[in-house]
C-alpha cells in the first residue's frame, strides 16, 4: 500500500508532518493493505494565518484494484483531528465495502 501525502503551502513542518500522516495511515488501515493499492492525502488550512473553526482540512482517497476510489473527508480545528477523523471515516466505509465484497478482514 504506497501513501501519498500532499499538503498546501500553509502547513508548516512539512516533512515532520507527512511523516506522520503516514505513520496514522499505515496504523489504521494496514490491516486492509492486501486490498489497497494507494492512499492519498490532501491536507489544506483554509484561512491560513486567519485561524478560525474547523479550517483545517482533509480528504484521504483509497484506491483498491478494481475499484472506484473511496473517499472521506473531515474539517477540524487542528490539523490533527483533521487527518485523525478522516483516516477513521475511511477505515469504516473500506471495511463496509470490502466485507460487502466478501473481502477477508482482520
Amino acid at each position: 500500500m504506497k501513501i501519498q501525502v500532499n499538503t498546501d503551502h500553509n502547513i508548516h513542518g512539512h516533512e515532520a508532518t507527512m511523516e506522520s500522516v503516514k505513520a496514522l495511515v499505515e496504523s489504521t488501515l494496514g490491516h486492509l493493505a492486501e486490498h489497497i493499492t494507494r492512499v492519498e492525502v490532501h491536507i489544506t488550512d483554509e484561512n491560513a494565518m486567519k485561524g478560525g473553526r474547523a479550517d483545517k482540512r482533509c480528504v484521504m482517497e483509497a484506491r483498491m484494484e478494481g475499484h472506484q476510489p473511496i473517499a472521506a473527508t473531515e474539517e477540524a480545528a487542528s490539523l490533527n483531528d483533521a487527518v485523525e477523523g478522516a483516516v477513521q471515516k475511511l477505515k469504516r466505509l473500506l471495511d463496509h465495502t470490502i466485507g460487502r465484497l466478501g473481502g477477508n478482514r482482520t
